[in-house]
């Protein structure tokens, strides 16, 4: 058994605290025992199987939330491994390419998996020479053997599964000293957080947001986990929140919308979110009326938090609610050194308060997996490019854009987030996302996707008027699309990719 002092900073908690409550699962509470009983199985079936036989093996695993994931987290982690969550509603071909990339030493498909998935791992499994294993979600993992991969650092805590603009597969190793310094910085920084609170554990494992923020900071500070298995159906997260009333909600703006909205049609009680210490989104942009919408219903905001896979995940976060500045993400977290440089790289001057943020501390990753390449176009000298343009407000963050989503109008900067709370403020609008399509003499032009009220008879011509009262010319939306609902990717978040591909513009 190889202990790293991640597993230390955990597993002390759990067994300084055996007999307390550790994580409500599927309508019961279980202990900090009950958990390192899993572990410890866990555990037994990976050694068995020769897990431990080469330095740094990688664990993939295809799992809803349940026990499972902190469980072969730690048991991957004693052996010196890492754990590699996927999301097995990416594709296959999103999955053979990503499990290629990752080289495991199994895979471990928990629950269920759609018609043919399962088929496919095996035969890739078997081609490959690694194992495809299957289990419940709250059950044991069965006995089975697989063949050593080729070594890797046993530094890598997690690898998470992301892809590139050209839509080609990468990975992010996070190490247990990235991991460490997220849990450490964010429980202080944070100040409502403390011991024996509640965390609903609903954003998805093969996401840092949820893995991280959502499951491995609150048992490494002797929190609970009400655990979810997913969104959909909501009604599971509902229930989690009510039965182990939850007083800490980290989720992304599509969930806080569901819950609101569930509680305007009087099918969520307003209470649940109203009695939280603490409710956050982060992982997307938060729909300005969503701040009203929670204040009216509630009595109680939601605050934001930023962050990238890449850091792990957060590098700014709203302390608490009387130091909440709305519509940024917070102050940046501790530790963190940060500073603006332009979109070609060049330093910004100390009084210049926008421009691309680029940030370098303990929790940034050490590079992309295998890619030294791709390391190379986003690193300088230990300083990581975010990608984000941002503007700095006596320390907070407001968030303006992707770089990549920026829209160049005839020579001019647009905004789509500016662009989108102008078209949110009409009374008919319930979303909006705004992207370029190509123009012959512009560039591009501003195209506005817009999810209407319901029995709203908005149409284009009224919404562009609107909108020409309160933005310059070269902002206001030319084309105006309405639609029923937005693409969303396995986190919630709108596929601005997919909808620039549908007006016949490619991926940035």
């Amino acid at each position: 058994m190889s202990f790293t002092r991640l597993n230390l900073m955990i597993e002390e908690s759990l067994n300084k605290h055996k007999d307390e409550p550790c994580y409500w699962w599927q309508g019961s509470w279980y202990s900090c025992q009950d958990l390192l009983n899993l572990i410890d199985d866990c555990e037994l079936k990976l050694k068995r199987a020769g897990f431990d036989k080469a330095e740094g093996q990688r664990l993939v695993v295809m799992s809803k939330n349940s026990p499972m994931i902190p469980a072969l987290s730690l048991a991957a982690w004693r052996l010196g491994g890492s754990f590699c969550p996927l999301n097995i509603s990416a594709g296959l071909e999103s999955l053979a390419h990503t499990i290629d990339l990752l080289e495991p030493f199994a895979v471990i498909v928990a629950g269920e998996a759609k018609s043919g998935v399962l088929d496919a791992l095996e035969e890739q499994g078997r081609n490959k020479g690694w194992a495809c294993v299957t289990c419940g979600l709250g059950g044991k993992l069965p006995e089975f053997t697989s063949k050593p991969a080729s070594p890797e650092t046993r530094d890598y805590a997690v690898i998470f599964a992301t892809s590139g603009t050209t839509g080609a597969p990468k990975a992010v190793p996070l190490t247990h000293g990235n991991l460490i310094d997220q849990c450490e910085k964010v429980s202080e920084f944070v100040t409502p957080l403390a011991p024996r609170d509640v965390f609903l554990t609903v954003l998805p494992n093969f996401h840092s947001f949820g893995y991280t923020c959502a499951t491995m900071l609150p048992l490494s500070m002797n929190a609970r986990i009400a655990i979810a298995p997913s969104f959909l159906p909501p009604q599971a997260a509902m229930t989690a929140i009510i039965e182990a009333k939850v007083n800490v909600t980290y989720a992304v703006p599509a969930i806080f919308s569901f819950l609101l909205n569930s509680v305007e049609r009087g099918k969520f009680p307003k209470e649940a979110l109203a009695s939280q210490k603490y409710l956050c989104a982060g992982g997307d942009r938060l729909n300005p009326k969503l701040h009203e919408q929670a204040l009216h219903l509630i009595g109680k905001d939601i605050v934001e938090g930023y962050g990238l896979t890449e850091t792990s995940p957060v590098v700014s976060m709203t302390r608490n609610y009387e130091t909440n500045r709305q519509g940024t993400t917070g102050p940046v977290l501790t530790g963190y050194e940060y500073k603006l440089r332009s979109r070609d790289g060049q330093d910004l001057n100390a009084d210049e308060h926008e421009g691309v943020l680029w940030v370098k501390g303990k929790s940034v990753t050490p590079g992309y997996f295998r890619a030294p390449n791709i390391t190379a176009e986003r690193f300088d000298n230990g300083w990581f490019n975010t990608g984000d343009y941002v503007r700095l407000e006596d320390g907070y963050v407001r968030i303006l854009d992707r770089v990549t989503d920026i829209l160049i109008v005839g020579g001019f900067n647009v905004y789509p987030q500016e662009v989108e709370k102008v078209l949110t403020e009409h009374p008919d609008v319930e979303a909006a996302i705004v992207v370029g399509v190509p123009h012959p003499v512009n560039g591009e032009i501003p195209k506005a996707f817009i999810h209407r009220k319901e029995g709203s008879s908005l149409t284009d011509r009224e919404l562009i008027k609107f909108a020409k009262a309160k933005l310059a010319h070269y902002k206001v939306p030319r084309a105006v699309e309405f639609v029923d609902e937005f693409p969303l990717s396995g986190t919630g978040k709108i596929l601005r990719r997919l909808l620039r591909e549908q007006s016949g513009r490619k991926s940035l």
